[in-house]
Parts: C-alpha cells; sequence; structure tokens
C-alpha cells in the first residue's frame, strides 16, 4: 500500500534556505519581535517552519518571505514569530525565585493586602502559564485569603496560543519533582476525561488575567509593579533592546519592588543604576 499524501508530506525532505533568505527571516524576526535570529539558528529556523510551507503549499523559503514582507502577511508574520519562539517552563522553575518571594516579598505584601492595600505581579514572557500559576500558589501559600483581596498576577506573552494554554490552566504528568503532592492537591484537580490531567483551581486562577503582549509595543499597564518576572525572555534580543527593556520594567516597578531574571541575565545600561542586586538572579529597585 502507497504511503498516505500527508505521510509523504511529512516525510519530505526541508527545503534549503540561503543566506539572503535567511537574512531576510532574520530581518523581519528582529523587526516583529526583537528576537535575534544569529546563523547558528539557521538550522531550527528550518526545522520550524518546513512544516509550515509544507501546510500553506509554499515550495521554497524565498517564496514564505513574499508572503510574510506582503501587507497580507500579518497573520503570517505572527504566526512565524510562533513557530520560532522558544517555550521552555515548568512549575517552580528556578526555585530560589519563588523562595524568595514567600520569605521576603510575600511577608509584608500580606500585611498591606489585609489592611486593603493593592499588590500586583506581573509575569513577562508566561509561556502556558506554569510560572504565573507559581506565583500565585506561593501566594497562596504564604497567604490563604490573598485570592479574597487585592492581590492580582498580570501574565502576558508574544505567543497568543502560549496564552491560550495559560487561560485553560491544564496540565498533563505533572512531575512531583517540582510540585510536591501537597501542592498538586491543594490546587489542583483532575481533568474527569483526561487521565493524567490536572487543571488549576479556582483561587489561583480567579488571581491572574491572561494576555497577549510583545514586549516591544506600547504596554497599556501602567503599574506600579511589586514585583515582575522577567525569566529567559530577554536573553534572544540584541544587548540595545535589553537594556530598553530593562528601563522600562524599572519604571513600572514599585519603590522596594523585585524584578526576577533568567539564570543567564543580568541587568546591564541605565537600569542598573535603580536595580540593585538582591539574591540569585534577582534586583531590588532602590
Amino acid at each position: 500500500m502507497s504511503p498516505s499524501v500527508e505521510a509523504r508530506a511529512q516525510s519530505a525532505p526541508a527545503p534549503a534556505i540561503d543566506p539572503q533568505t535567511f537574512a531576510r527571516l532574520a530581518r523581519l524576526v528582529h523587526d516583529e519581535s526583537g528576537i535575534v535570529l544569529s546563523d547558528s539558528k539557521k538550522s531550527l529556523v528550518v526545522s520550524r517552519l518546513s512544516r509550515r510551507l509544507r501546510t500553506l503549499g509554499i515550495a521554497d523559503f524565498p517564496n514564505y518571505c513574499q508572503l510574510v514582507e506582503s501587507n497580507d502577511g500579518a497573520e503570517e508574520r505572527r504566526e512565524l514569530i510562533f513557530l520560532i519562539t522558544t517555550n521552555v517552563t515548568r512549575f517552580f522553575r528556578e526555585d530560589h525565585h519563588f523562595e524568595a518571594l514567600r520569605t521576603e516579598v510575600m511577608p509584608a505584601l500580606a500585611d498591606r493586602a489585609r489592611n486593603g492595600g493593592r499588590v500586583r505581579f506581573w509575569s513577562a514572557g508566561c509561556s502556558s502559564g506554569e510560572e504565573p500559576y507559581s506565583i500565585a500558589i506561593t501566594a497562596l501559600e504564604a497567604f490563604p485569603k490573598a485570592a479574597q483581596s487585592d492581590i492580582r498576577i498580570l501574565a502576558t506573552d508574544l505567543d497568543g496560543n502560549m496564552v491560550e494554554a495559560g487561560r485553560r490552566g491544564i496540565y498533563a504528568e505533572l512531575d512531583e519533582a517540582h510540585l510536591p503532592a501537597a501542592i498538586r492537591s491543594r490546587h489542583f484537580q483532575p481533568v474527569p476525561d483526561r487521565p493524567g490531567a490536572f487543571a488549576v483551581t479556582g483561587p489561583a486562577r480567579d488571581m491572574i488575567t491572561f494576555a497577549e503582549l510583545n514586549l516591544l509595543h506600547d504596554w497599556p499597564m501602567k503599574g506600579p509593579f511589586d514585583a515582575i518576572f522577567c525569566r529567559n525572555v530577554v536573553i534572544y534580543f540584541d544587548a540595545q533592546t535589553q537594556q530598553k527593556l530593562w528601563t522600562r520594567f524599572a519604571a513600572l516597578l514599585a519603590p522596594g519592588g523585585r524584578l526576577f531574571v533568567g539564570h543567564s541575565e543580568r541587568v546591564t545600561g541605565p537600569a542598573a543604576a535603580q536595580l540593585a542586586p538582591s539574591g540569585i538572579t534577582q534586583y531590588r529597585k532602590h
């Protein structure tokens, strides 16, 4: 029996990409998202986009470039960014940040909330939601009435598909090494029609607003935020873009607010005068 059309399409060799076309794509991705695609990422780009070309019935990368550069290519430019974006996350990733949030940040914020005060967190680059839910769970563990108080979390990401996954809040095969059974029993419930899947329960969900946001564009929120998590995001940007983002984050932090960054990231440029190191990959605004 001959293979199906779909099987043949999936097994077809990936089209090659010449240096000029890769440079065009890299320039467009940078202009749209700030992400830098060096030559070392060429094979990754080919791998992630080849299936998309087959889906669209486009024979090669030069023709795909014509589409994404055209006036009618806005939706496909968005899809391009989604496809080349790396979404690696898990609950309580870099757990020292959540320990600092629980022991150093939350006590004073909980006192404020008990007295009717406002508390705000931002997960900038929330991926599929594990990070903002980890923030919410940490807040609830430190202050059980957090969801009934004025404590809210903004969760944003460039990738609309990830934002929708975060809104759903359903996760399979939760790793007990990073999500203790006691935490899972308090903040998750089994999904009846999906064996092995768990849904985040109401209190943690109620604290979070998910939204699609390109960090290079205008930010509609005014802050101030008591803590901003932007981890393993700006590492994909060039130095100039990184420094601009650090400065914008600093402007939205409340005095004493914390900025949590990725393990390979450091605050540089003008923002370093406002943000003092306060722990492992975390900063406190003066």
